[in-house]
């Protein structure tokens, strides 16, 4: 079964929060060209986290539009890992214009280390070890809930 809209920000979410979450308690303290008191990183981290979920929720109304014009309205997996170039770029240009103001200055190797592996490990986790804990998930549109 396809993935609803629905099922997919479920998805999205779920994975950041427990994936994403354990990801960047584990990365945040090694990250390059970061400095300062670990509990600033951590919060930095976090928010960077939140914007990624945030921003999220409106790709997947994007990839959802979009997906209307392919014939069996879903995207190849390889599509799902790609699509952290935009969503990454769209990120980074929105901190570094501070347009998302909540969130201190991340330096790129920093950003680009954080958000790379945090999405490659939900992508992974979400195409192989995703469908062992939850076997209907597919059945139902990929709602978690």
């Amino acid at each position: 079964m396809v993935p609803t809209l629905a099922g997919r920000i479920q998805t999205r979410l779920f994975l950041l929060a427990t994936v994403g979450a354990i990801i960047t308690l584990l990365i945040v303290p090694v990250l390059p060209g970061s400095s300062g008191a670990l509990g600033d990183r951590y919060v930095t981290g976090f928010l960077v986290l939140a914007a990624v979920a945030v921003l999220g929720v409106a790709w997947e109304l994007v990839y959802h539009f979009l997906m209307q014009f392919r014939w069996e309205k879903d995207w190849p997996t390889l599509f799902g890992l790609l699509t952290l170039v935009p969503e990454g770029l769209l990120l980074y240009f929105l901190l570094r214009s501070g347009a998302v103001d909540v969130i201190d200055p991340v330096p790129s190797a920093a950003f680009w280390t954080h958000f790379t592996v945090v999405w490659v490990g939900v992508w992974l986790v979400a195409n192989g070890p995703m469908r062992v804990p939850f076997i209907r998930w597919r059945f139902r549109g990929g709602r978690v809930l």
